[in-house]
This record gives C-alpha cells, structure tokens and sequence, in this order.
C-alpha cells in the first residue's frame, strides 16, 4: 500500500516518488523496479522476444563464464547499485569478474559490473540508450551492449570504455563477429540474436572453441549416448 511519502507523479505514468531506503523496503522479489534519484521506474511486462533474446544470452554468457571459471553471471531481478545515492538499476544481464566478486552480496551488486547488456523494449528505449549509457558510462561499466529485438528494428550495438572513461561504439549488428575485451575468448555473431529461439548455445559455444559441425554433431551424439 502506498503512503504519502510514496505517491504516483501524474505525470509520469508507472512511477512512483520515495527515497532509496524506502525503495527497499517497498521493492519486492515480484516487483520489477528500478530507483533513480529519489524516483521509481516500475518495468512493464516484457514481451516474448524481449524474453527469448535475454535467456539465449544468459545461457550463452553463462556457460561460457562457468566452464571457464571467469566470475558471475546474473540476470534480472537483481539490483545493481550502480552509483550509490543517485541510481539502482536492474540489468538485464550482467557480468562480474571473478577480480570484482567482492562487490557482489547476496542482496545486490554494489558499484559497476564489468559487462551489462541490456534489451530493449518499447518503453525502455530511452532509458536504455540514453539514461543507462550515462549512468553505466560514468560508474566505469567496460562494456555495454544494447540489443533491440523488436520486430522490424533489430538492432545491436557494443560499446566499450576509452583511455578517457567514454564509451565508444566498437560494433554493431553489421559485423560479422564482434570480440569482448573484458571476457577473453568469448566472441559472438550478432546475427545468431535474431535467430535465439532456433539456436542452441551449445552449439554456439563448441564453435567458438574452433570445433567443426561435424565434430559437434559427435559431441552430440556422444552426449544423447552418455
């Protein structure tokens, strides 16, 4: 229930006015939320693209970063204090280094994960492409990719910190592969993004390791047989 201190803004539909300690208290496990200065944006419900690229990815990210003991993993709902007192995000996905694992508790991240990638949705395209790329920008995130799903706007861009702390724009969805920097040895093809739901980052991940198709239709074979 909604006090005084925590009223809708007429005029910004699907936010709410509460300070951070009463965010937490508020914010549950069911509740898909992010506060920003003293501001709630709730999330709409995502749609099923949305859905299809973000477990791909996760999947993707995930097994990669496990089989090669890299650090974590996460995927939303998890907070991320991203600049403490002014913003706490919700990424998508978002990758901590085994190196930044510290600042990782059972509650949230506090300060920048080293990768986040975030997926647009109709109502997140700003926040997205402006708002997190400042925040993420400024709180020293090393890689940021946006990924645009949507039908008839598929759209993906990599950005990565310079030698001065801005991003810069080192792919996009016309490349054939793009490479990270900050998880060494994980590449990946934007085109397998709008091919998520008939893929299977087994796959994906046994070709990044150098293995032909017809040495993954036996690892297959071998793995149905087990």
């Amino acid at each position: 229930m909604l006090t005084q201190e925590a009223t809708l803004i007429p005029t910004k539909p699907g936010r709410l006015r509460m300070s951070y300690e009463q965010f937490l208290r508020w914010a549950g496990e069911e509740i898909r939320a992010e506060w920003v200065n003293g501001e709630v944006i709730i999330q709409m419900p995502a749609k099923d693209y949305h859905q299809i690229t973000l477990g791909f990815l996760y999947e993707l990210l995930g097994s990669f970063v496990r089989l090669f003991d890299r650090g974590r993993v996460m995927i939303a709902p998890f907070e991320v204090k991203i600049l403490p007192g002014r913003a706490s995000r919700e990424p998508d996905i978002f990758f901590v280094s085994k190196e930044n694992l510290h600042r990782l508790s059972e509650d949230r991240l506090t300060g920048p994960a080293d990768l986040i990638v975030e997926i647009v949705s109709s109502d997140s395209v700003r926040r997205d492409r402006h708002e997190k790329f400042r925040e993420y920008q400024e709180a020293g995130v090393q890689e940021y990719w946006v990924v645009d799903p949507r039908p008839g706007r598929r759209r993906a861009d990599f950005y990565r910190l310079d030698e001065v702390g801005q991003y810069e724009l080192f792919a996009t969805d016309d490349d054939d592969r793009v490479d990270s920097a900050v998880l060494s040895g994980f590449w990946l093809r934007p085109s397998w993004l709008w091919q998520a739901d008939t893929l299977d980052p087994l796959d994906i991940l046994l070709e990044m390791r150098g293995v032909t198709a017809e040495q993954a239709n036996q690892v297959r074979a071998w793995l149905r047989g087990a």
